[in-house]
């Protein structure tokens, strides 16, 4: 089966903002920065609704604005045991480009999965992220 999610690459002033995941990362032990991003839930009736949960959740802020929806998707295959325990083989992530509108005031993370929130300058990204959100980030962004 494959888990269907959301994500952004989220823009602010220039720089990119990632979350810090520390529980959950895709079957990893050790804790990665990713985007804002996660599984949509039954009650979600569009992919837009499931972001806006998402980035509420991973973030504490509803203070965003979507400015496209990528045609490409983030596709991994899960390990063996994430497999087991989540049930899902593998993950297709539909991805959005956001700009956060706050001025940073309002985002702590209501989620346990994300201790911390930062904004990156945008070479910094590709350094810290997982391969197939690199991958994403570098077919679609711009460095300069």
């Amino acid at each position: 089966m494959i888990r269907k999610a959301v994500g952004a690459i989220v823009e602010h002033d220039g720089k990119v903002m990632l979350v810090h995941k520390v529980k959950g990362a895709q079957g990893k032990i050790k804790a990665m920065w990713d985007f804002p991003k996660g599984g949509i839930e039954p009650q979600d009736v569009t992919l837009e609704q499931a972001l806006f949960r998402e980035l509420k959740e991973e973030t504490g802020s509803t203070n965003y604005e979507i400015m496209k929806r990528y045609d490409d998707k983030i596709l991994f295959l899960f390990d063996r045991a994430t497999r087991e325990k989540i049930g899902f083989e593998r993950q297709e992530t539909t991805m959005f480009h956001v700009v956060y509108r706050g001025d940073g005031t309002d985002l702590t993370p209501e989620d346990d999965e994300i201790d911390e929130i930062r904004f990156f300058a945008r070479e910094r990204i590709p350094e810290l992220l997982f391969p197939e959100s690199r991958e994403f980030f570098a077919k679609h962004v711009s460095l300069s």
